[in-house]
């Protein structure tokens, strides 16, 4: 059967439509679903039996059971979600002054090699539906009984590799007559997939757009991240400067700082020229260390030193605060899992 929460409001209209429901029907639905976070169509109470009869025999709700929650020393907490197939994947919910941040995920797997992650080297196994992104949010609401403001598709999975889906869970998750999450709370992160890139500019979506960079010369990155041989770092920044001039929007580039790789003066020289003029922020993340992996994080000296080089040249740097690094759930540090694991 099909997943209710894979369809925007729009899309659950016509399918209401299509059973023979007044579209209206579908707004109370969507407002059950999303408003009130039931887990039932017995719930929907100002539904007619019948029609919560035709809900159950048509469609199915999608609700995830947590295998495992963790809380870090500093109040991040991790959930492990059984996705109803076999697989599992991990979201992060982060405490902020601004409110409640969640780091989601986009597949079951990634495909992207990317040297840093712990995704690296795990199979991948399918993308999330829609309603399986937007599901992640809705679980962590209903176990902390909270209201989630911030959304980052920065979990496993190349979001932009899952394009379809990932666009229409940001509709879902801006709709008003839903979970009403502003677009300009919503990041999307992606490794640079170029075409993608340019898709993107065109949905007029208002969502952050983010670029994991993390290197400033086309050998260092593709050492790092095997997507820059199909997409350098030539063309990567030629769609960055194509998608601030069609959307008017500032993208925020990701930079991790590996020790003795790409921290030292020289990277931030190079930085600063490619980001020159370009309506950008830059966050600099301190690299977590993850089982295998090659890379190891700067010192805090080299941090301080590469972002103050960097906001001396009018580029503004920010150092990202390190959460959830005792339990596994920083950048870089989530994987998918087996639920035999």
């Amino acid at each position: 059967m099909k997943n209710i929460k894979d369809y925007n409001l729009d899309e659950l209209k016509e399918e209401f439509i299509n059973l023979g429901e007044k579209p209206f029907r579908a707004e109370q639905v969507f407002k059950w679903i999303y408003e009130a976070n039931v887990t039932s169509f017995d719930d929907m109470t100002n539904l007619s039996l019948e029609l919560r009869e035709k809900l159950k025999n048509n469609f199915t709700m999608c609700i995830y059971k947590i295998i495992k929650k963790q809380e870090s020393s500093d109040g991040t907490k991790k959930y492990l979600f059984d996705v109803l197939d076999g697989n599992a994947i991990e979201t992060v919910l982060m405490d902020y002054k601004h409110g409640k941040s969640l780091c989601i995920s986009s597949q079951i797997g990634c495909k992207m090699g990317c040297k840093f992650c712990a995704s690296t080297g795990i199979k991948f196994e399918r993308n999330l539906s829609s309603g399986e992104i937007v599901e992640q949010v809705l679980a962590v609401q209903r176990d902390e009984n909270i209201k989630i403001s911030n959304v980052v598709f920065m979990g496993i999975g190349e979001p932009l590799d899952n394009y379809n889906n990932v666009v229409n869970a940001i509709k879902i998750l801006n709709n008003q007559k839903g979970l009403s999450i502003g677009a300009r709370h919503i990041s999307i992160s992606t490794s640079g997939l170029v075409p993608m890139i340019y898709k993107l500019a065109e949905e007029n979506l208002q969502s952050t757009l983010s670029i994991s960079l993390h290197a400033t010369t086309n050998e260092k990155r593709s050492e790092m991240m095997p997507v820059n041989n199909r997409y350098n770092i030539e063309e990567l920044m030629q769609a960055c400067k194509d998608y601030i001039k069609t959307t008017n929007r500032r993208i925020s580039f990701e930079y991790a700082l590996a020790k003795d790789n790409n921290d030292n003066l020289e990277d931030a020289k190079r930085l600063v020229n490619l980001l020159r003029g370009m309506n950008a922020h830059v966050n600099l993340i301190p690299i977590n260390k993850i089982k295998d992996g090659k890379f190891e994080k700067s010192s805090n000296e080299s941090i301080i030193k590469f972002r103050d080089y960097l906001n001396s040249k009018g580029i503004v740097a920010t150092i990202r605060r390190e959460l959830g690094t005792d339990i596994d759930a920083a950048c870089g540090q989530l994987r998918r899992k087996n639920l035999k694991e």
